[in-house]
């Protein structure tokens, strides 16, 4: 079964026809909310939002660890996220769907493992060196195609601490270290993920310019992120109703 986190700007799925919900109590704490499941275009499908149903968590004190065992205990095998990004490489402009193949981890102090010796193996080393699943991220992209929709193939996420936004000189920093884009979410999840092995792929929202960029060369101005995002999330539930299908074939 598939499931879809959705971050800032998609707390809920307007196409999904909801049959029921699941509190979820984990040994990690509680999620971010109760699981939604129900069906899109007829095809199953789990729904979490990240920051809480009323956005309320801020990326740092996202419970990832409980998020992920939650999914998995419910039966999930396949999780997409969807967050917003900020656009380091020019191609990236507000607006842009991009699905990341590589990421890079700039947080700190979050809890980022399983593995911590207790009732576990005392030292598991995931490998790592391709941090998204091929498989889901090929289905992502062939749904963008059927949903008409461009996508950006590739591209290296950094992710960053939060909840402020970056300065100039530290996008300058990142794209020097070969990011292309810039989100707060990222990590842990995606290595949770892979240590509970489930399929993790993930749709980039490019909702504004990183800062010192473009229309953000001074400042991010929040009301056009907003707006970008409300224009957006509109495609990307279209492509995740084409993702289903090809899911389920």
């Amino acid at each position: 079964m598939l499931a879809i986190i959705g971050g800032t700007g998609l707390t809920q799925l307007e196409n999904l026809v909801i049959t029921h919900r699941r509190v979820a109590r984990t040994p990690y704490g509680e999620p971010s909310g109760a699981l939604t499941f129900g069906e899109i275009g007829g095809h199953r499908v789990v729904f979490l939002a990240r920051h809480g149903y009323g956005h309320t968590i801020p990326p740092h004190q996202v419970n990832y660890l409980a998020n992920i065992w939650a999914l998995k205990e419910f039966g999930v095998t396949h999780v997409v996220s969807v967050a917003s990004v900020g656009g380091i490489h020019p191609d990236l402009v507000p607006g842009v769907l991009v699905v990341p193949d590589q990421i890079i981890d700039y947080t700190h102090g979050r809890k980022s493992t399983y593995f911590n010796g207790d009732a576990q193996p005392p030292v598991v080393h995931i490998d790592f060196t391709e941090p998204y699943c091929g498989e889901l991220r090929e289905l992502i992209i062939r749904a963008s195609n059927c949903a008409d929709e461009s996508c950006v193939d590739h591209g290296v996420y950094a992710c960053v601490q939060g909840p402020r936004l970056e300065t100039a000189a530290e996008i300058n920093r990142l794209e020097r270290d070969g990011a292309t884009m810039v989100g707060m979410t990222g990590m842990p999840e995606a290595a949770l993920a892979r240590e509970q092995g489930l399929c993790y792929a993930a749709i980039g929202v490019v909702s504004n310019y990183a800062a010192g960029r473009g229309s953000s060369k001074n400042a991010i101005d929040p009301f056009e992120v907003q707006t970008t995002l409300d224009a957006t999330m509109a495609r990307v539930r279209l492509v995740l109703e084409h993702l289903l299908v090809l899911h389920n074939a």
